[in-house]
């Protein structure tokens, strides 16, 4: 409830005019919706700091207006005709409302249909059992250790690094977990290379972290190492995606993850490996992780469940070298934002019997035949496309404004990300639509991919 009552007892207009009018002011610009519950007497009286009498007179008078009605039991509402046409001042168009559930082309999100969530339900049951037993103390702030072990178990296996959980830390999202890194390396002031197109959230972090980020452009075969060292050769940090770049999908090559790290190492550089996507190459098996050839101490490698099981868990995990772990280590135990224990052990459960690996063994397979079923039905329309990744890049004719395209495109239940929104440089840039592949099934990618089609006529 968006409601705000600020009590000045010092002003003319008495205190049950007051808190009626702030309410009535929430009711007509539309922060308290028809048919919302108020607080009772006695509790907005206790908030307050005032008599229950006077919040009472507040209510008869918002009654008198006919802006909210008492219904015994059920309380005091909003009046289902409170806010009439007109009434309310007009407000600022909002951004397109968060999807309840993902639709075709969106990025990001894994498939729908994929997830194991009958499995997932009875862990996720197992979990909350176990946290609740825990001792009633503060949990690690760097996170479980139980989960800990088994990421460094996962990692091992999955992505060829070879790590102690001491050195694994958890964290309440991607943003959170490259906090800990700016904040541990103390980089405030320095500059930092990254991929051109790429990720924005990470451009926004660097700079709230007083970290200016310089574009290095990307081709065929990822970051451009030496472009980068020729426009910022003071450069202290790295951020590169290079297990299936972000957003245009290709693998970072041997020959530039090998220039890569001798960069790091000659100038005693960071790069902070995003493994966006990493562990879900189609092509074949993937790529071992940077941090896999990383023997100066010279890489983080930062890696997420958000897009293997769900947004919503909201849980990273950051892997330093073992010199740094005592440096992270103090900044998680002032940040102290690791997930809520039972998500973490559910997750640990997830990874320790074998779920994980066969939930992406099974993602890889569905992902490569949605993503070759989409690309035929762009061949069959006419229209020029690219591989990317876990997406399909649609290049659009100059002058086409992407991002309006794109908007205009979740009007018809549509949710392309238009590939100017990850420019860092948007002069003269080539405009596209990137298409996910993951929430289209193929019976659906015909009518998806012809409903764009009638969008880009």
């Amino acid at each position: 409830m968006d409601l705000s009552i600020n009590i000045d007892r010092f002003a003319r207009t008495p205190v049950a005019g007051q808190i009626a009018a702030a309410i009535g002011a929430a009711i007509h610009d539309g922060r308290l919706s028809p048919g919302a519950r108020l607080p009772s007497w006695h509790d907005l009286a206790v908030q307050l700091g005032v008599a229950r009498g006077t919040v009472r007179a507040a209510y008869d008078s918002l009654r008198d207006q006919q802006l909210i009605v008492t219904a015994g039991a059920a309380g005091t509402r909003v009046a289902r005709q409170a806010v009439r046409a007109g009434t309310a001042p007009e407000r600022p168009a909002a951004p397109p409302p968060r999807l309840a559930a993902p639709v075709p082309f969106q990025v990001g999100v894994p498939g729908q249909d994929v997830f194991p969530f009958k499995t997932w339900s009875r862990i996720m049951g197992r979990a909350a059992r176990t946290a609740a037993a825990q001792p009633l103390g503060y949990p690690d702030p760097r996170g479980e250790p139980v989960l800990r072990a088994a990421i460094a178990a996962y990692l091992g296996i999955a992505r060829g690094i070879a790590c102690h959980p001491s050195q694994v830390f958890v964290a309440n999202g991607h943003a959170a977990a490259l906090g800990f890194v700016l904040r541990a390396l103390r980089l405030e002031g320095r500059t930092a290379w990254v991929e051109d197109p790429g990720y924005a959230s990470a451009r926004t972090v660097l700079a709230q972290y007083g970290v200016t980020p310089v574009p290095v452009p990307v081709d065929a075969e990822g970051l451009a190492v030496a472009a980068g060292i020729a426009s910022s050769p003071k450069a202290a940090l790295a951020v590169v995606t290079p297990g299936q770049q972000a957003p245009l999908g290709m693998t970072l090559s041997l020959a530039r993850r090998h220039a890569l790290l001798d960069w790091a190492a000659a100038r005693n550089a960071w790069i902070v490996e995003d493994d966006y996507l990493g562990e879900l190459q189609l092509q074949a098996r993937a790529t071992p992780a940077l941090a896999a050839r990383d023997h100066a101490g010279r890489v983080l490698h930062i890696g997420t469940f958000s897009k293997t099981i769900a947004p919503a868990l909201r849980v990273a995990f950051l892997v330093v070298p073992p010199a740094l772990a005592p440096a992270v280590a103090a900044v998680a135990d002032v940040a102290a934002a690791a997930p809520a224990p039972a998500i973490q052990f559910a997750i640990e459960e997830f990874l320790r019997d074998g779920h994980y690996l066969r939930h992406l063994r099974r993602m890889k397979r569905v992902y490569a035949e949605r993503r070759a079923a989409l690309c035929a039905c762009l061949r069959d329309l006419g229209l020029a496309h690219a591989e990317a990744g876990l997406s399909v890049l649609l290049p659009l004719a100059d002058g086409v404004d992407d991002a309006a395209l794109a908007a205009h495109a979740r009007t018809v239940g549509l949710a392309p990300s238009a590939l100017s929104w990850w420019r860092a440089q948007k002069d003269d840039a080539p405009g596209g639509l990137l298409l996910g592949v993951t929430n289209v099934p193929p019976g659906r990618a015909q009518a998806a991919c012809a409903a764009l089609a009638a969008l880009l006529r």
